[in-house]
This record gives structure tokens, C-alpha cells and sequence, in this order.
């Protein structure tokens, strides 16, 4: 089994190279102003930001952002990428989703990307409980009128959705019991040889879809990502 928690404390440089190769469309922006248009006038907050496959996309789009994550070695790439894209209106805070380093109603937009799952899977005991704390935690840093936009996995390896079965409660209870509403949209990844490709499928997502990677022999990955949000 895979220790994600382990990768990223230990192998961030591995892992940025990864989602560096992640979303080849650029379909996340188009998604975020869909919801939010005008993100120019807005104080963000990139919650689990890693290093920061959210956050740079937004940097050039809002007036401030904020990077949290429990990883320092993930922010710290973060931060290395933002400095060298010449950005100056971001800073970063290590942290959790259930203890935001923020006071109350500071920002206006929140994003959580690929994070939540980690509190709020079926197969974490007291995923309910962990997912109510982290929601309370969104309406508590929000100010009236934001938004909040939360990514998951919707289907790794996937060309249409296809949500891992431990995560469809957490999904339902976003939908069904805290207001959210949702889409998808494909997120696929575009390595530059099948053995990167073979190589950080291999590393992140396992056997199992390295080996889809050898039989269909590309470099092309797909990857559907679901979207929840919700205005406060």
C-alpha cells in the first residue's frame, strides 16, 4: 500500500514532478472562473496546497493568496516555483484543514485540492466527524459572500468519472448534507516519455495503473476530477 503521507513529507521533488505533468488541458482555471469570474478583487486561501498545483494557477488571477499545508517540504517547493514566477502576493503557513492558521472571515475564496479524502474517507475512522471539523473550519475563515471549492478524485486512469467506492459517502455527505454543488471535469495527465509516465504512475497511483500505462504504450493518462462547491 501506498504511503502518500510518507511521499509527502519525504519525496516532494518527485511528487511536483507529477502534477507537473497533471491537467494538460489547463481544464482547473477554466473550472475555479466558472464558478468565481472575478478573481482579481479576491483574498484566497489554498488549503493542503502541496506544492502549490493550485495555488500558481490562482497567484496571477487574485489580489493575495495564502498556501497551508502539514508538509513544510511540500510548501517549500511552493514557494521556490512562486518566487521564480515572479509572484509577491502569496505566503505560506504550515498547518491543517481542522486548524487553519487564518482569523476569522480573512478571505474569500478557499480551495482544497486532493486533501479532505485524506480526513474524510469511509475507511478513516471518524471520517464524519473529521469532515464536519474541517467544514467548520472553511465557514470559520470565509467571509459572508465567498466560496468555497473543493478537487477529488473522480477516476484515476479514467475517461469518464469513476470515484474509488471509499470515497462515495464523503462525496454524498458534501452533496446530500452540507449544500454543495458539483461537476467534473477530465484532468488528464501528458508525461514526456512512457517511462516517466510508467515511472510516476508507478510511484503515486501503483501497479495497478503503471500497468495501464504499458499496455495502452502512451504517454497520455487520463483523470477525471470532481468539483464541489458552495457560496457562504
Amino acid at each position: 500500500m501506498i504511503e502518500h503521507d510518507i511521499i509527502y513529507q519525504t519525496q516532494a521533488e518527485r511528487y511536483e514532478r507529477l502534477i507537473a505533468s497533471e491537467d494538460a488541458e489547463d481544464n482547473l482555471l477554466r473550472a475555479i472562473q466558472t464558478i468565481v469570474p472575478d478573481l482579481t478583487v479576491l483574498d484566497a486561501v489554498d488549503i493542503g496546497s502541496g506544492t502549490g498545483r493550485l495555488a500558481r494557477l490562482l497567484a496571477p488571477q487574485v489580489r493575495s493568496i495564502l498556501l497551508t499545508d502539514a508538509s513544510q517540504a511540500m510548501l517549500d517547493i511552493a514557494a521556490k516555483q512562486l518566487t521564480e514566477a515572479k509572484m509577491t502576493n502569496w505566503r505560506t503557513s504550515q498547518g491543517v484543514n481542522d486548524r487553519l492558521p487564518l482569523v476569522n472571515q480573512s478571505v474569500d475564496l478557499l480551495t482544497a485540492g486532493w486533501t479532505i479524502c485524506y480526513s474524510a474517507s469511509s475507511n478513516v475512522p471518524n471520517w464524519r466527524t473529521n469532515l464536519q471539523a474541517i467544514l467548520a473550519e472553511m465557514e470559520r475563515v470565509i467571509r459572508p459572500g465567498g466560496t468555497a471549492i473543493i478537487f477529488e478524485n473522480y477516476g484515476t486512469g479514467a475517461s469518464e468519472p469513476n470515484p474509488p467506492s471509499f470515497l462515495k459517502d464523503y462525496y454524498r455527505a458534501l452533496e446530500q448534507q452540507h449544500g454543495f454543488e458539483h461537476r467534473y471535469i477530465r484532468t488528464d495527465f501528458h508525461f514526456a516519455s512512457e517511462e516517466e509516465a510508467f515511472a510516476l504512475i508507478d510511484f503515486f497511483f501503483g501497479s495497478e495503473f503503471s500497468q495501464q500505462v504499458v499496455n495502452d504504450q502512451t504517454v497520455h493518462f487520463p483523470e477525471c476530477t470532481g468539483i464541489w462547491w458552495k457560496s457562504f
